[in-house]
């Protein structure tokens, strides 16, 4: 990934995991003592444990964790793919473990949420002078590119 996309990228945020909790064989992500630091047993961190600490994180950035479970970061990766990478429907199948024979509706969860707010009418959709609807994530400013 690019340099302006590092805190985006796996690889990097393994390779400060595996240094920062000096795990060198065995399960990578074990529990976390109640001291804060990484259990030296060879333990899986349980899938509740992980939700907590993702909530606790969510709270430290001041979000409501009310809404979010272990699903949305997959969630999240799926709608980056597709509305900042401009990912195609394969390539985010392929990204998320799907089939791409389009048997299931299983993507399409993903990409469209509950909480999905509708902000353009139908008749702007394909218009060249709307305003802009989303902050560009590239940019930080209110632009076509974001759109």
């Amino acid at each position: 990934l690019p340099h302006h996309e590092a805190h985006l990228c796996p690889v990097r945020a393994l390779w400060y995991w595996i240094n920062a909790s000096r795990i060198t064989s065995g399960f990578l992500f074990r529990p976390i003592t109640k001291f804060g630091s990484v259990s030296r047993t060879n333990k899986s961190m349980s899938t509740t444990a992980f939700l907590k600490l993702f909530r606790m994180n969510l709270m430290d950035v001041d979000v409501d964790p009310a809404p979010y479970g272990t699903h949305s970061i997959r969630r999240g990766g799926v709608q980056y793919l597709l509305l900042f990478k401009r990912a195609g429907l394969r390539q985010i199948c392929e990204w998320g473990g799907w089939s791409t024979e389009f048997t299931s509706s299983s993507v399409l969860r993903y990409i469209i949420s509950v909480s999905d707010d509708v902000q353009l009418i139908r008749q702007d959709f394909l218009d060249p002078h709307r305003p802009p609807q989303l902050k560009c994530y590239s940019c930080g400013r209110m632009c076509h590119c974001s759109s």
